[in-house]
């Protein structure tokens, strides 16, 4: 199993160091799927659906009633599940869906999800 760190890779929003993650072959669907059953991280899955980047403050995704280190350990474990890729600019921290990635791995899955989790129950 391999983990990307593609220290230095830039992108359209800038430079900026990428934290660890699982590489595109290695993203495992029960550990997607794991990390995607809490409603906090599937409110971020829905944030992040636009795929900007996005910042982690939790007033800009709308879990401002959370403590940041709870989002904080939300994000890490949606990044570590394959789902997000964590831009490092300083002290800062931008987090974008790895889009391609799942569609590469999972053909239709992240659609679908995204599709279930607007629709009101």
């Amino acid at each position: 199993m391999g983990t990307e760190r593609a220290a230095g890779a830039g992108s359209a929003a800038g430079e900026g160091e990428r934290l660890p993650q699982p590489a595109t072959a290695d993203i495992d669907l029960v550990t997607v799927l794991h990390a995607l059953g809490d409603p906090v991280r599937l409110t971020l899955l829905l944030s992040y659906a636009d795929d900007a980047e996005h910042s982690c403050d939790p007033r800009g995704l709308g879990l401002e009633h959370l403590h940041k280190s709870t989002v904080s350990h939300h994000m890490r474990v949606l990044r570590e599940a394959g789902i997000t890729t964590t831009r490092v600019a300083g002290r800062n921290r931008f987090v974008r869906l790895r889009r391609a990635d799942l569609d590469t791995r999972f053909p239709g899955l992240l659609d679908a999800l995204l599709a279930a989790a607007s629709t009101p129950a």
